[in-house]
């Protein structure tokens, strides 16, 4: 008996092999059917229990125990199983293991299967293992002619180095490319990645992103919409609108590429670099950050720096901007370099020089190489130069060598000091005192009424001190051997009219749209739409007499206006003040 019941299971077994070999009688055989899609399910031996009938009009096999079954390289283990016979596809339940090409294998509680289509679907505790990585979900769809697979309740994958959580995933078993969708995480050994589209290869272990992504690390956090991450050499590649972000920097560009192992990231195209403790903002085309020197460097398409403070905005652009991240206690502030071809911009102070140094620590900025600065009408101009400001206003200018300090009066004439050495004094950034230290000349036109020069003083000093009042010159003292002179104006000479080194740079004083550039243009304003005007009520006209006009009207005499009492004239209308020695 027991010879004969093996001898049943066995035939009834290879029914379904035997079945598209036989042909119907009669018939050719270039009439035969199209085959089947897909190559038949083979039942394995060692099933414990077979049982054959028709289901609900269907014709299928109920097997228990030990149940496995082979199509080509694909295998599946399961506890029980049906097998539809017509259809060439199954169902499995318990302990349910698909295994492909000894590589990838599929476990969950029930799984169905369709040979033609060669397309599973697993359901209940899934995991999906290849010798690189482990999925968990509650549902797979597996395509093995394309060797894709994919979930859409949730997913988990964990590699030896990163883990990752998504709600739709696709994985391509050939490729080991992972594509995810909703709420990915990405969670590596030094940073998180937050992002809404993203692709993985767990061979590379590079990660693309296609949407809004968002790394955060111990370093730093990084952003940006495109680009791509490689989770072993923490190199990013990003694309628009990519950010990074440190304690006390934020870098940004439309493309960034860092690298986290040598904390050096280089961006291009719309750079931004914001020191946060200091408010200043440098802006270009290329950006590079080395955060282990605590260093930034803009360049391309002239640089420029913001810096706000109490309501005053210094505008500085260059070729080159070096910032330099402050190093406590020496510098908690830090420094910034520019060079060459600088341009400065505030609303009271323009400005020029070669190369520059700000001192962010003690508010001194330094410039080298022709310095020249204009303050409202005067020109200021030396070797070298310092300024010096107090709560954010300029509170001194010191120049250094060659110092020469240039006016306009009211009617364009040119007063002119000059020295080896000068100290400004502001308030309100207005001038008010000047100290004139070493080899110190004066030339200052007196005027009458501010319309008419009455005559030109000169002086010549060791040293001087002239005080100013709204940027006017109200008096000079001369200190140690003066030497002064009233020149009136029917005795000027062209050779009176200057002092020695006189240069009058105006036409090279920089403008706020010069300095600012494109990269702090301000916003194109919407054009308003012109008013509808309303018709005008029409309004029934009469005629009327008129007398006719006159061709001539009498003038109308006005009383005699008294003569203006003449002023007395000035001798030297900025000389309030007597000559002085200091003994």
């Amino acid at each position: 008996m027991r010879f004969i019941k093996f001898l049943f299971l066995f035939l009834l077994a290879g029914l379904p092999l035997l079945s598209p070999a036989q042909q119907r009688p009669g018939r050719p055989a270039a009439a035969q059917p199209t085959p089947p899609k897909g190559q038949r399910i083979e039942l394995l031996p060692g099933t414990e229990k077979l049982v054959g009938g028709t289901f609900n009009g269907v014709e299928i096999r109920k097997l228990i125990g030990n149940v496995s079954f082979k199509q080509g390289t694909t295998l599946l283990y399961c506890d029980s199983a049906y097998q539809y016979l017509e259809k060439n596809a199954l169902e499995a339940f318990s302990n349910v293991r698909i295994v492909q090409n000894d590589t990838v294998t599929i476990t969950g509680d029930h799984a169905t299967y369709d040979g033609d289509t060669r397309k599973a679907r697993m359901t209940g505790n899934v995991v999906m293992r290849d010798p690189r990585m482990t999925l968990t979900t509650s549902l797979l769809d597996y395509d093995l002619n394309k060797n894709l697979a994919y979930y859409s309740t949730g997913g988990h994958l964990v590699d030896p180095e990163n883990t990752l959580d998504s709600q739709f995933g696709y994985y391509n078993t050939t490729s080991k490319v992972f594509s995810f969708k909703r709420n990915v995480k990405l969670v590596t050994k030094e940073n998180n990645i937050d992002t809404d589209t993203l692709q993985y290869n767990t061979v590379s272990k590079i990660a693309y992103f296609f949407g809004p992504t968002r790394i955060t690390g111990k370093q730093g956090n990084l952003y940006a919409e495109n680009g791509t991450y490689n989770t072993r050499t923490k190199v990013s590649n990003f694309q628009r609108n990519a950010k990074i972000e440190t304690p006390n920097y934020l870098l940004g560009g439309d493309k960034l590429v860092y690298d986290e192992a040598r904390q050096y990231g280089v961006a291009t195209g719309h750079v931004s670099m914001t020191s946060k403790k200091d408010n200043i903002v440098l802006r270009g085309d290329v950006g590079r950050y080395w955060r282990a020197q605590g260093r930034a460097k803009v360049y391309g398409s002239s640089p420029v720096m913001r810096n706000i403070s109490d309501n005053d905005t210094l505008y500085l652009a260059a070729d080159t901007l070096v910032s330099v991240e402050g190093r406590p206690p020496k510098n908690a502030a830090g420094v910034l370099y520019a060079y060459p071809r600088v341009k400065i911009f505030r609303k009271d102070l323009q400005g020029r020089c070669d190369s520059l140094t700000y001192d962010r620590q003690d508010s001194i900025i330094y410039l080298n190489k022709r310095p020249v600065l204009w303050s409202e009408q005067n020109q200021l101009t030396a070797d070298s130069m310092e300024i010096r400001q107090r709560k954010g206003k300029i509170d001194q200018m010191r120049l250094y060598a060659n110092s020469f300090i240039i006016g306009q009066d009211t009617i364009l004439n040119y007063n002119q000091v000059k020295g080896r050495n000068m100290v400004a004094y502001f308030v309100d950034n207005k001038i008010k005192k000047v100290d004139v230290l070493g080899n110190a000349e004066s030339l200052y036109y007196a005027l009458e009424a501010d319309t008419a020069v009455t005559g030109l003083n000169k002086a010549v000093s060791a040293n001087m001190a002239l005080r100013f009042a709204d940027n006017k010159l109200q008096t000079i003292t001369f200190l140690t051997n003066p030497d002064a002179s009233f020149i009136p104006p029917h005795e000027l000479k062209a050779e009176d009219e200057k002092l020695k080194g006189f240069i009058w740079r105006a036409p090279e004083r920089p403008t706020r749209k010069l300095v600012l550039g494109k990269h702090f243009a301000a916003p194109v304003k919407a054009k308003a739409k012109p008013k509808v005007k309303a018709k005008p009520k029409t309004t029934v006209k009469t005629k009327a007499k008129t007398a006719p006009a006159k061709t001539k009207a009498a003038p109308v005499k006005a009383a005699p206006a008294k003569p203006a009492a003449k002023p007395a004239p000035k001798p030297a209308a900025t000389l309030k003040a007597p000559v002085r020695a200091r003994k």
